[in-house]
């Protein structure tokens, strides 16, 4: 099937690839949608086909994209829209405002905000005629609640009868949680709910290297199988690390600022600013989560990401890729091999505290997916799952490693 998009001041449609849940989310008529699929089931990168057909499409048509926090927003579900407007090369002809983060098309006279809902008041004034809740499992109950009482905007003649439709994208981790009991399984919803479950099998663009990693996973923890290669309900049990406290800002006085960098291409490459106070106190700032990363790029990345003046600080590297890290040295950057010792890296982490921002978008995900591996007897190793686990490695590499160099310089220097 293919997704068109069409300018009448301009010639031609434009033909794009997408997936079978495309299909089955522009072919219901309900009015709650609820995508709950695996990792990259493709059901967000639909969610965004569909709507930007909807506004390049549809007269008048008021759609909103949220999710909790704006900087999670902006990492995500805003950029995706953006990045496929730009692929499909209608981005030049829409207005973007990016005070207002609103998306206008001058041809049907819709449009397209994107807002946090860390405040529900900010959309009590408003009508929408779609609502797009990603990672809606961050929402609370009272959050939907009252977006819902606002996707109320009036059909337009020109709409071709398209409902105002609520739609909700996660991935299946709370079963318990208020999506599944109070909207897929309540009586007072029948009918006006369309479940649409998504795994890996529904995305054909996937490349081999990843479908891989997620049959992997069944062979390391059943659990995280179910949830992330089969798509269905599962408990993120024995997870790792406790929660992080989640800050507003890094105080700008620290002890010593250093990096953690996990080598990836077809996997992602992370980047982690780690900022230290009084020894046991670190506070993260993600500043790198990219596939397809050759070391040119990487290098490239590194001198946009760390100015001239502060190269001589310490960035510890995955030691496994020792040319990569003589390739970045040589380029100018005090990089180092880090000490990949997992289970002494994870015990002394586990004992520090550790602040994140809500910008740290992959850091907070992978924090809460990075559990121990339990074997098919129910028994819990002394191993991680190798799954969502860029970032952490990226904090272990740096906090363990220099916790070790400190052991052999006692006094740590200021920052420079």
């Amino acid at each position: 099937m293919s997704l068109s998009t069409q300018d009448p001041t301009k010639a031609g449609t434009l033909q794009v690839r997408v997936t079978n849940v495309y299909k089955r989310n522009v072919e219901s008529d309900k009015r709650y949608l609820v995508n709950i699929g695996g990792a990259r089931s493709s059901k967000s990168h639909s969610i965004a086909q569909l709507l930007l057909q909807r506004l390049v499409g549809l007269h008048r048509r008021k759609i909103l994209v949220c999710r909790k926090t704006f900087p999670a927003l902006r990492l995500t579900s805003y950029k995706m829209v953006l990045d496929l407007a730009k692929e499909y090369k209608i981005y030049p002809r829409l207005h973007h405002d990016k005070v207002s983060n609103t998306l206008t098309c001058p041809w049907t006279g819709s449009f397209m905000s994107f807002l946090s809902i860390d405040d529900p008041e900010k959309i009590k004034s408003s009508e929408w005629s779609d609502i797009w809740m990603e990672e809606a499992s961050e929402f609370e109950w009272n959050d939907f609640l009252i977006l819902q009482t606002r996707l109320s905007a009036p059909q337009h003649h020109l709409q071709q009868k398209v409902p105002n439709q609520f739609i909700m994208s996660l991935n299946p981790t709370e079963e318990e949680g208020w999506i599944n009991q109070k909207i897929v399984l309540a009586p007072n919803f029948a009918g006006k709910v369309e479940l649409i479950h998504s795994t890996y099998r529904d995305n054909p663009f996937l490349d081999d290297e990843y479908v891989g990693v997620l049959k992997g996973l069944k062979e390391q923890d059943a659990n995280a199988f179910q949830i992330y290669a089969e798509g269905k309900y599962g408990r993120l049990t024995h997870v790792i690390y406790s929660p992080f406290t989640l800050v507003q800002q890094i105080p700008d006085a620290v002890d010593e600022i250093f990096y953690g960098l996990d080598f990836g291409f077809n996997n992602p490459t992370a980047l982690v600013e780690i900022h230290l106070r009084d020894a046991k106190h670190f506070y993260l700032r993600q500043l790198l989560y990219h596939t397809g990363l050759t070391n040119a790029d990487l290098i490239e990345h590194l001198k946009h990401l760390i100015p001239e003046e502060n190269r001589h600080r310490e960035i510890y590297a995955d030691a496994a890729e020792p040319d990569r890290i003589e390739e970045i040295s040589a380029a100018g950057f005090n990089i180092h091999s880090a000490d990949k010792e997992v289970n002494r890296g994870i015990d002394y982490c586990k004992r520090q505290r550790f602040y994140t921002l809500a910008s740290n978008v992959d850091i907070n995900k992978e924090r809460a997916a990075y559990k121990w591996k339990v074997d098919k007897n129910g028994k819990v190793l002394d191993e991680p799952v190798k799954f969502l686990d860029h970032t952490m490695d990226a904090v272990r590499y740096g906090c363990y490693t220099r916790w070790q160099s400190l052991k052999r310089q006692p006094q740590m220097s200021s920052v420079g």
